[in-house]
């Protein structure tokens, strides 16, 4: 069995390798210049552009049949992609899957109803269950139950690349700006952005993050959480710390941002899920 994911999976290059996942890239676009997302991007690099770069970016979904050569390597794929509801890398691969069992191997494609951190996170415990020598069966209906329950939430300093895109109610976008305020938001239970807090500073944006892991889980609780973030390693850590005194059994996970969630995260921007 293998893990095959878009390049919103926020992996790093050396999981890739260790675990043998196949990532499948989205083009990233500023103006006519494209950028291929995988590990070959310079992130920094990109930022720097990214950052220069007025106008409306935009990314392309791998095509069915990148898929579908993707799927051709194993007996029996695990397909993690963008939420179905931001992006069409979903139904790229159901048809890249429906393509490739005419072949006869299996694929189980899972819309994240997220991205970024989600992403990584579903690739974990896919990990973990693999590991465990659970049938292919048993792992569908047990990630399938986890995605339901998954939960995610973001913060950004930079809000014009989610406004830019529609990701985002511009009148939303500028009443926060206008508070001066960072938002807390998340993706709702079909996949799509919605705002569920706000804070002023950094140290008041970790603790509503810490409270709001609180409202779905008890202090004790075994569970996994991924923060990925774009720069931000300080706040990561500072997010990881208090994670980590409020949930006694808790394993954290950072991880930073590939080319697309850096797009959308823009510079300092933070992803958790859990």
């Amino acid at each position: 069995m293998k893990i095959v994911a878009d390049s919103c999976c926020d992996i790093t290059a050396q999981e890739e390798k260790e675990f043998d996942i196949k990532i499948v890239p989205l083009t990233l676009y500023l103006g006519e210049e494209s950028f291929v997302d995988d590990d070959t991007l310079d992130i920094k690099a990109f930022n720097e552009k990214m950052n220069l770069y007025k106008e409306r970016t935009r990314s392309a979904c791998p095509s069915p049949g990148e898929y579908k050569e993707a799927f051709l390597n194993n007996e029996k794929t695990f397909c993690i992609t963008l939420s179905s509801n931001l992006s069409g890398s979903y139904n790229s691969a159901i048809l890249g899957k429906d393509m490739a069992e005419e072949e006869g191997v299996r694929v189980e494609v899972i819309d994240s109803k997220s991205a970024s951190a989600a992403e990584a996170l579903i690739a974990y415990e896919l990990i973990d269950q693999i590991k465990e020598g659970l049938s292919y069966e048993e792992i569908k209906e047990n990630i399938l139950e986890f995605v339901k329950n998954m939960k995610t939430y973001f913060v950004l300093e930079n809000l014009d690349n989610l406004m830019k895109n529609g990701r985002l109610n511009k009148i939303t976008g500028k009443i926060i700006t206008a508070f001066h305020v960072s938002p807390i938001m998340g993706a709702d239970v079909d996949g799509n952005i919605k705002l569920y807090n706000y804070g002023r500073s950094k140290k008041q944006i970790i603790g509503k993050m810490v409270n709001m892991v609180k409202e779905s889980k008890q202090a004790d609780d075994n569970f996994k959480l991924v923060i990925a973030h774009n720069n931000n390693n300080e706040m990561a850590e500072s997010l990881q710390s208090a994670l980590n005194e409020a949930f006694s059994s808790i394993i954290i996970k950072i991880v930073p941002t590939r080319g697309l969630s850096s797009m959308y995260a823009d510079n300092k921007g933070l992803v958790i899920a859990f």
